[in-house]
């Protein structure tokens, strides 16, 4: 794999912060609402997902709870139990890296360039796997879901390592530590003295340097990330067999074809000793294959660099080869031990005793001391052998893993960048060669006769810079750097490595601060991607470049939410500035995830570690969602559980869908806010009121994305005890909404309407299927047994005579009742005078449900009038009509009546009574007009008594007290009405003509009858 190089001149980098847009800089946008359709849309990509992590969601939530209920307080700059979160959060990655490798592990393992490692780091038993995957057998993971699982495990560990070093546990703890994997820093010692072994020399710079701490305990993990994820050795082997010519075993035999050659040479000149780069006609006979070069004439570690002579072909692979394993082992941290035994098994032992002497490897991975590290004799040997592989290394005429191990031995840099294939790789490199010279440096300070006198000259042999006279970079100075090299730049926009690199950097704030904001622009931008403007392409709205983390990678929004709560408990700073806000953005997203895969129980876990405010916005997007009676239950007490203010959750959710329809509504045109009902047909030029019909299903039957949620949203206040006075008036807001010209300003996405095809019905649908799924008797029964004790329906309390008494009392007189009574009014009251307040309290919704099952009487009366029957049918079927009718017309006096007594005049103030008044105008005139067409035409087939009853609501009309009148005069509308009178007069006139000997009622028509009248002129 070729190395990454750098030119010195541009190595070095400026001092320059990660951009960064503050919470200031980034308009609130307006609220994105998803309806019910986009939900279903979301859900088909995001199905699978969920499946894939479902169980992982829960066990991180599981963890979350259960882990934060054992702590009863912040314990500032101690991450013990941060430490506990992050090794449960680690392990439920481990278990699905386990599972995934159960499958994916023969695909993955011959990816080309993804070398990953072939053996499960599992208890579990093959046929448990085999049970497993039969089990998730409509899961289709990919190789990529392994990598992205390997990717969140690393993570995991490394933000366990770092939170051990910016936050070391006091001690105090060790109970709750104690199940934790935790990494032990050196105590300080006395200091360094001649005296001193390596080990102890090693843990004094240790204990004594807290970036030598930080930067060992990086190299660490990455050590473990390259053991757990790279190939497994014994595959390597296997590899590197067949890429030097030989079968399994060979390679005890070394240089096996240079010493085929050699002994050949040797047989054939009869050569008792060993042949010598000088011996005649020695460079003509003794030559490799291909190409034709000379080969070395001995077989000594040093022959090839010391004679500037040639291995054959194969042995030049296998020697490749084999440094090529000793770098694999010392990049994955094996420890010396290890190596030795390798080695000996290959009779390669100078290889083992050349890779002697690093000061890291205090024991081998069994916990065996290596008792070399512990004598005091050849200190200065150790120094000067470190500068030797610097300077082999250096030296150019190795091969390239030959020079990457001296480099990773002696901390030089130039050598080990050229085998650094990786983002992993190259950060390796840079702070082991950073380690190393810190470790020197050390040294000669505290020690200084330790450092032989060669070595502390300023000039000769050995003075270089073992990081090739590139200056030493900060953590968060070289992952900047690294984004910017073109070999690492597609792995540095990883969203999980630049996740590894803030925490490397110690800029995890930034991050959050940076790519939480830029989150936000990204969920508003495809939220609004239908309103770029027609006449300009969209690519000049859009930013080339791609967002580093999308609204719909949820791994990276849970990891990056999961360690934002971490820091939350631990830095209280998070809570002061706009990390937190930017913090809330991505809890807020994680929280989106889980409502869209159906984890509605987990939503007010994650809510409640936001703010008040951020709660209530967070779970308000959510509830709409939904839809089964326990399930909404359940996600309430959970909400109490956590408290979490659930009436402003409840408030929240239908204002934010009421502003986003009101956003999208045309206000170009200048209509009124509440457009006159239309439920008579259009009136001809000479026809009169009295002829009109009512419009065959005016309602409408389509109810938009956008009221469904409200409706379903509303429908939580029943799960709400009390409340009674709020829950009424946001029932009514829902209903004046319905009314009003906003209702459909968002085109239905479910049935594909244009505006020119949307019904004149306007919210119609809407509010009936409230009147049915909410009904005020419903939320009575529902709601008096938590205020009087027991369950009752207002409505039938009172007779509509008091009803209308009760509607014609001010507000005002309403409001003081309340406050005379204390918090909701409805407290402490004798019963019949609570309910009666009740009642006042739930006037408007009550009568604006009363309008809208008026509406739906008319419709339904409509609907059997269309089924009159033929006069060939006549006979039993016309019977039978006749009594649907006369059904029909009796729900709409029924209906008729409240709207005749005080309807909507119990305003709690100033603004609402012109809002009632509007509505009034709006919807009473064109109710009583279509009440007077559906008397007039019942009387034609079931009884003249309905023209009396048309005759009454004249008379009720033009009362002196009635309200009624001047509704009709404010909407001018009063001479359709005296038309409608008029008709229904020459109506009555011309049944008593034509009535023949049908029955009639004397007493009540005479007055009306021409024949009498004339009678008594004469």
């Amino acid at each position: 794999m070729a190395g990454i190089s750098i030119d010195d001149e541009s190595s070095d980098l400026c001092s320059e912060d990660i951009s960064i847009t503050s919470a200031e800089d980034v308009p609130t946008p307006s609220p994105v609402w998803p309806t019910i359709s986009d939900v279903q849309r979301a859900l088909r990509p995001l199905q699978a997902t969920a499946d894939h992590v479902g169980k992982q969601v829960e066990e991180f939530a599981e963890t979350l709870d259960r882990l934060s209920k054992t702590r009863s307080e912040k314990f500032e700059r101690d991450c013990t139990y941060a430490l506990a979160l992050v090794q449960g959060y680690r392990k439920i990655a481990r278990s699905a890296v386990d599972y995934l490798r159960g499958i994916h592990g023969a695909e993955n393992q011959g990816r080309p360039g993804k070398p990953r490692r072939d053996k499960l780091h599992t208890s579990a038993s093959a046929s448990d796997l085999r049970r497993r995957h039969c089990e998730h057998h409509t899961d289709r993971t990919t190789v990529e879901d392994l990598e992205r699982w390997e990717q969140e495990e690393q993570t995991w560990h490394l933000l366990g390592l770092m939170l051990q070093v910016e936050y070391p546990s006091s001690g105090a703890h060790t109970k709750e530590a104690s199940s934790t994997e935790r990494v032990v820093r050196p105590r300080k010692a006395t200091r360094v003295h001649q005296y001193s072994s390596e080990r102890e020399v090693w843990s004094n710079f240790l204990a004594h340097d807290d970036q030598a701490w930080e930067r060992h305990t990086v190299i660490n993990w990455l050590k473990a990330c390259a053991d757990d994820c790279g190939q497994d050795m014994e595959q390597v082997i296997q590899d590197l067999e067949r890429n030097a010519d030989r079968g399994s075993g060979l390679w005890a035999h070394s240089w096996l074809y240079t010493k085929e050659s050699i002994k050949g040479q040797k047989r054939l000149r009869s050569w008792p000793q060993a042949l010598a780069p000088d011996s005649p006609g020695i460079d003509s006979s003794l030559r490799n294959s291909s190409p034709a070069k000379s080969l070395v004439t001995q077989l000594d570690p040093d022959a090839v660099t010391r004679q500037v002579r040639d291995l054959q072909p194969q042995d030049d692979n296998f020697e490749a080869a084999t440094w090529m394993a000793c770098w694999n082992m010392l990049r994955r941290g094996q420890d010396w031990q290890f190596i030795r035994t390798w080695c000996q098994e290959r009779v390669e032992n100078w290889r083992a005793i050349a890779m002697r002497g690093d000061p890291r490897q205090h024991s081998s991975k069994d916990g065996k001391s290596l008792s070399y590290l512990n004598h005091t004799v050849d200190w200065q040997s150790r120094a000067l052998w470190r500068k030797s592989c610097a300077l082999a290394a250096r030296s150019g005429v190795l091969d390239k893993y030959e020079a990457a191990v001296y480099g990773a031995l002696s901390g030089y840099l130039p050598s080990v960048q050229k085998v650094c294939g990786s983002w992993n790789d190259y950060l390796f490199a840079h702070y082991n060669s950073y380690l190393l010279r810190s470790f020197d440096q050390y040294v000669a300070t505290y020690s200084a006769d330790r450092i032989p006198h060669g070595l502390q000259a300023r000039d000769g042999f050995f003075e270089f810079s073992v990081t090739g006279g590139r200056r030493t970079q900060s953590g968060n100075q070289l992952i900047e750097k690294m984004r910017r090299l073109k070999p690492l730049a597609q792995e540095s926009r990883d969203p999980i490595k630049q996740l590894q690199g803030s925490l490397i950097g110690k800029t995890f704030g930034s991050f959050v601060r940076k790519y939480g904001f830029q989150l936000l622009r990204e969920q508003k931008r495809q939220a609004n991607v239908s309103q770029y403007p027609s006449n300009v392409p969209r690519s000049q709205h859009e930013n080339n470049k791609k967002p580093s983390i999308r609204p719909d990678d949820y791994q990276v929004i849970r990891m990056v939410t999961h360690i934002v709560l971490i820091y939350l408990d631990l830095e209280p700073s998070w809570l002061e500035n706009a990390q937190f806000k930017a913090a809330g953005i991505f809890v807020e997203a994680y929280v989106d995830f889980l409502g869209k895969a159906g984890k509605q129980q987990l939503l007010p876990l994650y809510a409640s570690r936001l703010s008040p405010t951020g709660a209530i916005r967070s779970l308000s997007r959510q509830l709409p969602r939904i839809l089964e009676f326990g399930e909404r239950r359940t996600v309430m007490q959970l909400m109490k559980q956590h408290s979490i203010d659930v009436p402003s959750v409840l408030n929240e959710q239908l204002w934010m869908i009421m502003k986003e329809i009101e956003s999208k509504a045309d206000d170009s045109t200048h209509d009124p806010k509440y457009p006159t009902l239309r439920i008579m047909e259009a009136r001809g030029d000479e026809q009169r009121v009295g002829m009109r019909k009512i419009r065959a299903k005016f309602m409408g039957n389509v109810v938009t994305d956008d009221q469904h949620d409200l409706i379903n949203g509303f429908e939580w206040y029943l799960l709400l005890d009390g409340y009674w006075e709020k829950t009424l008036a946001t029932g009514a807001v829902l209903y004046k909404h319905f009314l009003s010209n906003v209702s459909l300003a968002r085109i239905d996405t479910v049935h594909r309407l244009t505006r020119a095809e949307l019904p004149d019905s306007k919210g119609l649908a809407a509010a009936r299927e409230l009147s049915q799924r909410v009904s005020f008797s419903t939320l009575s029964r529902r709601k008096t047994h938590a205020i009087l004790g027991h369950e009752i329906d207002i409505s039938d309390f009172l007779d509509w005579e008091e009803i209308g008494m009760l509607g014609n009392q001010s507000g005002a007189s309403t409001i003081s009742r309340a406050a005379q009574y204390g918090g909701d009014g409805s407290r402490n009251l004798y019963k019949p005078e609570k309910e009666r307040y009740l009642f006042q309290q739930s006037n408007s919704f009550l009568n604006l449900e009363q309008l809208v099952q008026a509406m739906d009487a008319f419709e339904a009366w409509q609907a059997a009038m269309e089924k009159k029957p033929s006069l060939e049918l006549a006979g039993s079927t016309g019977k039978q009509w006749r009594d649907n009718l006369k059904k029909a017309c009796e729900d709409v006096e029924s209906c008729i009546r409240p709207l005749q007594h005080g309807w909507l005049q119990s305003p709690r103030n100033d603004d609402e009574a012109l809002e009632l008044e509007e509505i009034r105008k709006a919807c009473l005139p064109e109710v009583l007009l279509a009440y007077l067409v559906v008397l007039n035409s019942s009387a034609q087939y079931v009884s003249r008594e309905y023209l009396l009853r048309s005759l009454e609501v004249g008379a009720a009309v033009a009362s002196k007290d009635s309200d009624l009148g001047p509704c009709f005069v404010l909407a001018g509308r009063m001479p359709e009405f005296v038309d409608a009178l008029a008709f229904t007069s020459t109506t009555i006139i011309l049944a008593n003509e034509h009535g023949g000997g049908k029955k009639r009622t004397p007493a009540r028509l005479g007055i009306w009858s021409t024949k009498g009248s004339l009678n008594t002129a004469e």
